[in-house]
């Protein structure tokens, strides 16, 4: 999947990939306030949230996040983060895979009701319990996110795409939209029309992710070039498996990397509506999916054997555009 991050960006954004409901991941109960029930004083380094370590494509806390939310984003970014891991690293078979993950929502749902985590995860549940309690963090937000990784692994152990459109945008609101709106939450930013506008930011994000990522999911199996798309270019399956830039796969990847942009260009205004630090952290992450699309487009298609990255240079030119949006 993709993380994290304005969202998956500055998370995963988010990351660097950003997954999605599920009957191993039970859907989130309306768990009590997080602050329901005694908690234990928390003190010193346990509750801070580890550093960022994987490479992301945009500024996850970065300076010109505010001071004082640093930690409560860098403490969501490891939650999700390492539930992306638990989905998506290493060779665990697909059972393994569900079970942690069910584990690891049994430990959101406790840490959310007051309750201490299991040992396996305190590193990530600690910080995140403070971050619970001083900001009251809307929960289900935090377990759609282990829905859409637990999603991402049924949809490769079945090696399964998606039909349409339709079905990846309701992934995308499960995998990566939830991201933007609980950074919204800590800027205090509540208004329906910015909510809409993180939302597409982030569905955007989500799906520069997957024409960016094509090159590394399509060998491991993970499909997320719509089934309707793919006809609709008459795309053959077995020359998208074999990674071969056909005429049609070309417009295909053209054609998916053209409605990220438009769904990057609506979430754009959001860039406006978020004070100070926070609004021109957005214009990073806004300018940094842009740039991605950029390099996809100029590949013509090579993404599928070329994963493209961004570069001292593309900082740059991310920072120009970013001062004139």
């Amino acid at each position: 999947m993709r993380s994290p991050p304005p969202c998956q960006a500055t998370i995963r954004g988010v990351n660097d990939r950003p997954r999605p409901p599920t009957p191993e991941v039970p859907p989130a109960a309306a768990p009590a306030a997080a602050t329901s029930a005694p908690q234990p004083p928390q003190h010193g380094a346990a509750t801070l949230a580890a550093p960022v370590t994987h490479y992301e494509n945009f500024p996850v806390a970065s300076v010109l996040c505010p001071p004082h939310l640093r930690q409560p984003i860098a403490a969501i970014y490891g939650f999700a983060r390492t539930a992306d891991d638990i989905a998506d690293e290493g060779d665990a078979p697909a059972a393994t895979r569900l079970a942690d993950l069910a584990d690891y929502h049994a430990d959101l749902m406790a840490v959310a009701q007051g309750q201490p985590p299991s040992p396996r995860w305190a590193s990530v549940f600690v910080p995140l319990q403070a971050v619970l309690r001083s900001h009251q963090l809307p929960v289900p937000l935090l377990a759609d996110l282990l829905s859409a990784f637990a999603q991402d692994v049924e949809k490769t152990r079945d090696a399964e795409g998606y039909a349409d459109r339709d079905e990846l945008l309701d992934y995308c609101r499960r995998s990566a939209n939830p991201v933007g709106r609980l950074l919204l939450h800590l800027y205090g930013v509540t208004d329906a029309k910015a909510l809409q506008e993180s939302d597409a930011i982030c569905t955007a994000l989500q799906l520069i992710n997957f024409w960016q990522d094509l090159s590394v999911d399509i060998p491991r199996g993970r499909h997320y070039l719509p089934r309707a798309d793919c006809a609709a270019h008459g795309a053959c399956q077995a020359e998208l498996l074999a990674l071969r830039n056909t005429p049609e796969n070309i417009r295909l990847i053209t054609g998916c990397a053209r409605w990220a942009r438009a769904s990057m260009q609506t979430g754009a205004p959001l860039v406006h509506r978020l004070p100070g630090r926070a609004g021109w952290e957005l214009r990073l992450v806004v300018q940094g999916g842009l740039r991605i699309l950029d390099k996809v487009d100029a590949l013509k298609g090579g993404s599928l054997h070329t994963r493209p990255r961004l570069h001292a240079w593309d900082w740059c030119v991310m920072l120009g555009r970013a001062l004139v949006m």
